[in-house]
């Protein structure tokens, strides 16, 4: 995230916008609770506190929100093999379906559990009794089907409530979960298959996105042929057609599976056995599967979701994701760790008009909303109006993955939610499995921010020489171990140590530039190799994307750094129009954007090229994909492209490119 920017000369500048706890935060939330088992006064010393001595920061947790462990814990961690291989409650005996399903199926079995709304409105619903009967029946079904502890089972699906099911049924087989992206094509879902050696893979006929039935099974099948491993595919009956209305040999209907008479035998897996690989999606070179244990991950993400989005029973979590983003899992097992109500949305949020994500949180009550900034431009551009809907449900407000522009945050925050909701802006990854960095809802957090390091995360910003930095851009660390690290990458030890320890002895390296104001906001910059350095002077995507998306005339923008013979690498603008507003000269928005960064930032930033696009290449979450982007433009391969949600707009742009004949 980049620190806020003032408006270009001669426009009003807006007081820059600071969230302030309400008096119902300070007594009430969950990290309020937790403030005053640690002693703790304010939030600073809550984080200071929580790093100080991490096992017994962590044991608290695990008492605090009531994680259930069948065999205890002989102690908190051992480091004894080094940072890198850090174990997490050693000794310990536990399943997650018990924190997550069982004891409240058993204590509340008539609260919602899951809720599901598609595209075309329609709504089913889970309660918690419901789904612990869905799951046991599924867990019988697999083991008749040869499934057992240690397997891996994919999920190739929608989020739907069978996505939700299949996730706890698996895990409490002791089994792997191998969560897929929807919109995967068979090359990506083969290497994942392979690479994990899943034995088999949960899917779907099919999905529906802007009025429209994407396929998946046939997707499935070609995949499955190329990997020995899979000895069968499980299909949910979902947005067939009749074009296919057969299974095929090694097919099996999910209603097949759900027909057994359910197994009430859950397995004991102990703390550090497998729970997940949650496969990244990058630009470049084989995908890398994060490996996520019972115990580790589960109390990472369920004090994600207790102290940073203050959810409890009674209060529902929805977050516009897909399974194969580590945020697919994290809402899943967040969400029922804490008793809450888990909201599922199937489709686009912005369709059949820009009303529609409004509407959801009136409908369902939402207590906590996760959005992209992608899509709060989108919905500001489309109205500037602040939506109709009954929003007085909202307790807070989640965001991830992307920059944000002062102007988004403060319309949402404060011409949306009339500025009694805190956004939630963390930032963290596959690897981590949670935040780094995390605002809570009791402290001031100002617009744009990320507030400062998530509670029990000695996180840190380094110069190249290792030294702390404030002011400046330097690459976020960590330099203690956290429960839901990831155990490595999957088969690859050697990448494992290189990818995140290798930069500074015994310190975790994220590969995000960070900056820390001198007021102690922290920011997010992008990626380390996103950041530009423009004659020696660096300065990140973000912070010109700010300047950039205040002008009237721009909805979206992504910069990128190209090779230039003067600075060694020049600022490039690729900008998509406003709709709705009267024609715009491309020439004269590039001479003003050209001016208004110059007058922001510093001459050596004036764009060299500023180039009007008609979308941006964006991941399904609404992550913009610059590194393509900048591929398109050199004319390169622009990488695994799998996980785009357009990838048509990285090939229009490399046309449009060569169509100005600039020289590269």
């Amino acid at each position: 995230m980049t620190t806020p920017v003032p408006a270009p000369k001669g426009e009003t500048t807006r007081e820059q916008y600071v969230w302030q706890p309400s008096a119902d935060y300070l007594d009430s939330s969950n990290v309020a609770r937790l403030m005053h088992t640690l002693g703790a006064s304010s939030a600073s010393e809550l984080r200071a506190t929580s790093v100080a001595d991490i096992a017994q920061f962590w044991d608290h947790v695990v008492r605090d929100l009531g994680i259930q462990f069948r065999t205890p814990y002989s102690r908190v961690l051992d480091a004894g093999a080094g940072i890198a291989h850090t174990e997490w409650f050693p000794g310990a005996g536990l399943n997650i379906v018990d924190t997550c399903l069982a004891r409240w199926a058993r204590d509340t079995p008539d609260a919602v559990a899951v809720t599901h709304e598609s595209e075309d409105g329609a709504v089913r619903r889970l309660t918690y009794a419901e789904l612990d009967d869905q799951v046991a029946r599924l867990r019988a079904g697999l083991r008749a089907r040869g499934i057992a502890k240690g397997d891996a089972v994919a999920i190739y699906l929608p989020m739907l409530p069978e996505a939700v099911v299949a996730t706890y049924a698996i895990a409490s087989i002791g089994a792997i979960t191998v969560p897929l992206f929807s919109g995967f094509a068979p090359a990506a879902i083969a290497s994942r298959l392979q690479d994990a050696s899943a034995k088999a893979v949960i899917t779907a006929e099919g999905t529906v996105r802007r009025g429209r039935i994407i396929p998946l099974r046939p997707l499935v099948s070609e995949a499955v042929a190329a990997c020995s491993s899979v000895e069968f595919v499980a299909v949910v009956h979902h947005h067939g057609t009749d074009l296919d209305p057969k299974l095929d040999a090694g097919e099996v209907p999910w209603s097949e599976l759900l027909a057994s008479d359910p197994d009430p035998v859950v397995e004991l897996t102990a703390a550090s056995d497998v729970l997940l690989l949650a496969y990244t999606s990058g630009t470049t070179g084989k995908p890398k599967g994060a490996v996520h244990t019972h115990a580790g991950f589960l109390t990472k993400v369920a004090s994600e979701v207790a102290y940073g989005f203050d959810i409890g029973p009674g209060r529902t979590f929805c977050w516009i994701t897909d399974m194969g983003w580590i945020m697919g899992p994290l809402t899943i097992v967040g969400t029922h760790a804490c008793g809450g109500t888990l909201l599922l949305y199937e489709g686009s949020p912005d369709q059949p008009d820009t009303h529609r994500l409004w509407e959801l949180v009136d409908t369902h009550r939402v207590s906590m909303l996760g959005v992209s900034p992608t899509l709060i431009r989108t919905l500001r551009a489309a109205s500037s109006e602040p939506p109709s809907a009954d929003l007085s449900t909202v307790r807070t407000i989640g965001s991830t993955g992307e920059p944000w522009d002062p102007d988004s945050y403060d319309w949402l925050a404060r011409d949306v939610f009339g500025a009694r909701v805190p956004i939630i802006n963390f930032s963290g990854g596959t690897e981590v499995g949670g935040s780094f960095l995390c605002p809570y809802p009791v402290e001031p957090i100002a617009s744009c921010s990320l507030g400062g390091p998530a509670l029990g995360m000695d996180v840190d910003v380094l110069d190249d020489q290792g030294n702390s930095v404030t002011g400046t851009i330097g690459e976020l660390v960590c330099r203690q171990a956290w429960p839901s690290m990831t155990r490595g990458v999957w088969n690859d030890e050697e990448r494992y140590l290189d990818a995140y320890w290798s930069a500074y002895p015994g310190i975790w390296r994220h590969g995000d530039h960070a900056l820390v104001d001198e007021a102690g906001n922290w920011f997010i910059l992008g990626r380390s190799d996103d950041v530009l350095n423009v004659a020696g002077k660096r300065v990140a995507p973000a912070e010109i994307e700010a300047v950039v998306a205040h002008d009237p005339a721009v909805t979206e923008t992504a910069v990128v750094g190209m090779p230039d013979a003067t600075t060694g690498e020049g600022v490039w603008v690729f900008w998509v129009a406003r709709t709705g507003l009267p024609h715009t000269d491309d020439d004269e928005v590039a001479t003003r954007l050209r001016q208004h960064v110059a007058d922001q930032l510093g001459k050596p930033f004036r764009p060299s090229q500023v180039i009007r696009v008609d979308e941006l290449p964006k991941t399904r979450s609404a992550k913009v994909m610059r590194r393509a982007i900048r591929a398109a433009a050199q004319g390169a391969d622009p990488g695994d492209l799998s996980g785009a949600e357009n990838p048509d707009a990285v090939e229009q742009i490399r046309r449009h490119v060569h169509g100005l004949k600039i020289r590269v």
